[in-house]
């Protein structure tokens, strides 16, 4: 026989050869990702080796188990490998932390490859590379486990491990982004994959999908990642993402976890059926929050007279505030909104408004720079995203503190055509904390970075309340922040109040009665009382919004989907 081999062995190693690694699904990945194909994956979280063996099934090309969050064991992880055996879907384990023996564990049991979290250097990344490969290159530990068909196939194993075995380090910190270049530098790893919710707790936007800037920063360390000769991967968030991510050149393209696509089916049919709901952190139903079922059209009392209008930056009623302070009227009388007046104000470095008041209160947001707003003497340092709300006739002033960069801010007045007064009383200034959020029955503030976030306006949606009558009694107008992950979008409603949506962020698209409108760089939405309309993000990256309501509450009368387009136009 061949080799001195008897028939008997050489069945034993044909039978032998299925247990290890999948080298025919890891050279297929391969050679779709040096081709610049996509390949397609699930991320796996629940224990039932059946969701592994329906993706195999469906033809996907990889798959991750994921053993850092959640409640596999190893028994269970190993029933996963086991079912996608003499298939072309590569088996991946994410293991919690880099760690030779997580490493070794995951592997012996017939792992294909390793995902390692939190890759931040690429000394790091060469460490986690030797964890996977055996001596004199690396130091795994040779054991008689699975991968080796527990010793019977010792030598074939190991002398092919090592060119095999799959390592792909997770992007999921901004400190890691020094150190991209000289990752992409180290020999034995191929794919580089993103964790966009840790790299954005990591920016200071603790439980954003991508916060302010993480987008488009991750789109440009992919692209020094590609220049490099490297792949990348990333989980997408729905079907528009998923085309979005792969025009943008992601290789390693996440289908979803096994959670995310079941919860997603969930909610469309239980929307379907009237009985969608947001759970309760506690998982409780009595703690959850019902979906209040829409009406067939608006109150007929809410029949609007007039149309919305879109007002791109540039083309608002611009007024100069004082020297260095121009600020352009986006909504506001000039194109006939009722009690609301917004728009974005330009202020030069070190340009500001000497102290006045307003017979009616007024929103400030900093949307680029940072801005000095004293109240009645009490000094407030603000920085992107922050807002202070200052009640009618309550003496203030602003000031661009930077001597050399403008200071962008959006502005809110709940009456259509703002007036206001010089004030020329002296105040005791006294510097409030850097946390401060305001004094009780006076200004408020809204530090962004700690501001209590809400996710109930939509999916994929997320909301700050900056102001409204229950958080400051006696307020005339209401507003906020919300952002938009691709694919989030709120349902069709209508106000009993006229509204402004400024697009700070992204691309959104506005929708009236069927009346589509693209927005971006700061456009303003006025949308009159009673019109039906609602905004979503068909772009491939978050979006976001300030918006204020000129009514004290952010009330809004969830309508029929119908009722958006031509067809179901109830004021036709």
């Amino acid at each position: 026989m061949p080799g001195g081999y008897s028939s008997c062995e050489l069945i034993w190693a044909a039978h032998f050869r299925k247990y290890r690694m999948n080298l025919r699904a890891l050279n297929e990945f391969r050679r779709k990702l040096v081709q610049n194909q996509p390949t397609y994956g699930l991320w796996i979280t629940l224990e039932s080796a059946s969701l592994t063996e329906l993706a195999v099934a469906l033809g996907v090309d990889w798959v991750v188990v994921d053993a850092e969050h959640g409640h596999l064991d190893w028994k269970q992880i190993a029933e996963h490998i086991r079912a996608a055996v003499r298939s072309d879907t590569v088996v991946l384990v994410r293991i919690a932390e880099r760690d030779t023996t997580l490493a070794k564990r995951a592997l012996d049991i017939g792992a294909d490859g390793l995902v390692v979290p939190w890759m931040e250097t690429a000394e790091q990344l060469e460490e986690a590379i030797r964890d996977c490969r055996y001596p004199p290159e690396g130091r795994r530990g040779i054991g008689g486990e699975r991968a080796t068909v527990w010793g019977q196939c010792l030598a074939e194993h190991t002398a092919e491990a090592n060119q095999h075995v799959l390592v792909v380090p997770i992007i999921e910190s901004v400190r890691a982004i020094a150190a991209v270049p000289a990752m992409c530098h180290v020999e034995g790893s191929e794919v580089f994959f993103f964790g966009p919710a840790d790299f954005s707790a990591s920016a200071g936007y603790r439980g954003q999908w991508e916060g302010p800037g993480v987008a488009e920063q991750i789109l440009q360390l992919k692209d020094t990642m590609r220049n490099a000769g490297k792949h990348c991967g990333v989980l997408t968030t729905n079907s528009q993402n998923l085309l979005a991510r792969r025009e943008q050149g992601f290789r390693m393209l996440g289908l979803g976890s096994d959670t995310g696509l079941l919860l997603r089916s969930l909610h469309d049919l239980l929307k379907t059926a009237g009985r969608d709901r947001r759970p309760a952190t506690s998982l409780d139903p009595k703690d959850g929050h019902p979906m209040r079922d829409p009406l067939p059209r608006p109150p007929e009392t809410m029949r609007p007279e007039r149309k919305e209008i879109i007002t791109v930056t540039g083309k608002g009623a611009m007024l100069e505030r004082s020297s260095g302070v121009i600020f352009e009227e986006l909504v506001g009388g000039f194109n006939a909104a009722h009690q609301l007046t917004t728009g974005i104000e330009i202020m030069q470095p070190l340009g500001g408004l000497a102290l006045h008041n307003h017979p009616c209160s007024e929103s400030i947001t900093v949307l680029e720079g940072t801005a000095v707003v004293t109240v009645e003497g009490r000094i407030y340092r603000l920085g992107p995203l922050d807002n202070i709300v200052i009640p009618r006739w309550l003496p203030h002033a602003t000031l661009n503190p930077d001597t050399k960069s403008i200071a962008r801010l959006h502005l809110a007045f709940a009456m259509a055509q703002p007036e206001y007064e010089l004030i020329t009383r002296t105040f005791m200034r006294k510097e409030m904390p850097a946390d401060s959020t305001g004094v009780d029955g006076t200004e408020r503030v809204t530090r962004f970075q700690s501001a209590k976030r809400g996710f109930g306006v939509g999916p994929g949606a997320e909301f700050i309340d900056y102001f409204n009558a229950e958080l400051m009694p006696g307020l005339e107008m209401s507003g906020g922040f919300a952002r938009f992950q691709p694919g989030g979008r709120l349902p069709a409603h209508v106000h009993d109040f006229d509204e402004s949506i400024c697009i700070i962020d992204g691309d959104a698209t506005c929708l009236v009665e069927g009346r589509s409108y693209p927005m971006s760089q700061c456009a303003t939405a006025m949308v009159p009382r009673g019109r039906v309309h609602f905004f979503e993000n068909l772009s491939g990256a978050a979006m976001a919004m300030i918006w204020v309501y000129a009514g004290p509450m952010p009330e809004r009368i969830v309508v029929d989907a119908s009722c958006a387009t031509e067809a179901g136009n109830p004021w036709k």
